[in-house]
């Protein structure tokens, strides 16, 4: 019985480590990625012209959507951080307006000064 506990204890461990991983987080550090959330993206034709334009801001690698919630999640290429500044006015670029942009650098809900 014990064996099996210890099994079940080491599995939920690796996916706590793993699914922490798979969003950019690091226990103790705070995410490497930035949250974008956008007042009107309401299909993939509007998250894909979005994302092309935040594919133009140096430094961020991928990007992921959730159009249903107006979500985008922009991470880095290692060791880059991200100009808050850069993001806002790419999504101003493709059209569109962030209502709250959520990063390492801090929460925004107007236009960042950098």
């Amino acid at each position: 019985m014990l064996k099996v506990f210890s099994g079940v204890v080491f599995c939920v461990a690796m996916a706590l480590v793993v699914g922490g991983e798979l969003h950019g987080q690091n226990p103790g550090n705070p995410p490497a990625y930035t949250v974008i959330t956008l007042e009107k993206m309401h299909c993939d034709g509007c998250a894909k012209r979005i994302a092309g334009k935040l594919y133009e801001v140096p430094g961020v690698e991928k990007i992921q959507v959730d159009v249903e919630k107006k979500l985008m999640w922009v991470h880095p290429k290692a060791g880059v951080q991200l100009s808050p500044r850069g993001l806002w006015e790419a999504v101003e670029r493709g059209n569109d307006r962030t209502t709250k942009l959520h990063g390492p650098s801090g929460v925004f809900t107007s236009k960042p000064q950098k």
